[in-house]
């Protein structure tokens, strides 16, 4: 259903009209597919007495709550397609969200994220440096949210290696290791928000390294919970971690494992970015559309979800968009701010790893 053109093209090379001749057929195509093929989310519709026109507006298509995933198998393919089961990295005594996904799925967020991440580093491989443990000692076929970031973004990286050991202690000797073969060069650094927090600016003693991070890219996203809650700002994140580490080059991002691949990258403006793959609209407490500016429940949509109607969904997360086409990091697209978790809503295990 996803033209496979988009994948050849520059992530953010479409303004809002040209975008909007393709998107919103996008996501009526996939409405009907999901409603023709997952019976649960065709009763859903039903219950909204939602008719597909051609007039329809993004607006118009009902959203799934995030919330639906943890209680109900939501699935368009076969039980024998499915090759891949993710889970959210709930809290405990929560349920988690399930995710299925069919080969063709899985391959397609893959080439999506490969798009957007070329953007900020590159078509090159670069040596990486993964902030937590590896996440192969555990079961491979049900996946969390942070075993999916971490293979997912593996495949930009090459010659893998974790700080943290079995005991979720810093592995000194590894990161030398890496450092001293790898820090003379560019390479990538990923991790969860609270565990670069924890590691690198809390616990990490610089007296027992041998070498320096500055060459390093860091991307993070997720677990910002708990620094909301020290009060530590993505501003003062990025100021401590060039104070202590020389870290200049540090980039965030904002993705849900229920629409994995069309991730929002921070631009050099401190605004999250809408792909091709990707919109946002926010929505206030009667779930009416909020001017620009103006704070709300963050809807994100999606071309990528086929094996499972996760395409339109809203999010437990607060936001706001600044404007479209015009942020003056030059690329196309709606450009956001993310606040946090709206008050009164479960907590999301990912938010607090």
């Amino acid at each position: 259903m996803i033209h496979k053109e988009l994948f050849e093209i520059y992530p953010y090379k479409f303004n809002k009209k040209d975008k909007k001749v393709y998107f919103s057929k996008g996501i009526e195509n996939l409405t009907n597919f999901h409603r023709k093929k997952c019976k649960e989310y065709n009763k859903i519709l039903n219950g909204f007495n939602f008719k597909n026109r051609k007039n329809n507006e993004l607006l118009d298509y009902p959203f799934l709550p995030t919330k639906i995933f943890k209680n109900f198998d939501l699935k368009s393919v076969s039980e024998n397609k499915i090759i891949k089961r993710l889970v959210s990295s709930g809290t405990t005594g929560q349920l988690p969200s399930k995710i299925y996904l069919d080969k063709e799925n899985a391959n397609n967020q893959k080439r999506a994220l490969n798009k957007i991440m070329s953007t900020l580093l590159g078509n090159e491989r670069l040596p990486m440096l993964i902030v937590d443990q590896n996440p192969r000692l555990n079961e491979k076929s049900v996946l969390n949210a942070r075993a999916v970031a971490i293979f997912g973004f593996s495949i930009f990286g090459k010659e893998h290696s974790y700080l943290l050991n079995k005991n979720f202690e810093i592995d000194y000797k590894t990161l030398n290791s890496f450092l001293e073969k790898n820090g003379n060069k560019k390479f990538l650094i990923f991790g969860f928000t609270s565990l670069i927090y924890e590691n690198l600016i809390k616990k990490m003693s610089t007296k027992l390294l041998n070498y320096n991070f500055n060459k390093g890219i860091l991307l993070h996203g997720g677990g910002w919970k708990k620094l909301e809650a020290l009060k530590v700002s993505n501003k003062i994140f990025k100021q401590k971690l060039f104070d202590k580490l020389k870290l200049v080059n540090v980039h965030n991002y904002y993705g849900l494992v229920e629409q994995t691949g069309s991730i929002f990258l921070e631009c050099k403006c401190g605004h999250f970015i809408t792909s091709i793959f990707s919109d946002i609209l926010i929505r206030d407490e009667k779930f009416n559309i909020v001017k620009n500016g103006q704070r709300g429940l963050i809807q994100l949509l999606s071309l990528l979800p086929t094996s499972y109607p996760g395409h339109n969904i809203l999010t437990e997360d607060v936001g706001e968009i600044i404007g479209e086409d015009d942020c003056k990091c030059g690329l196309k697209g709606k450009h956001f701010l993310v606040h946090g978790r709206a008050k009164n809503t479960e907590l999301r295990g990912c938010s607090d790893v």
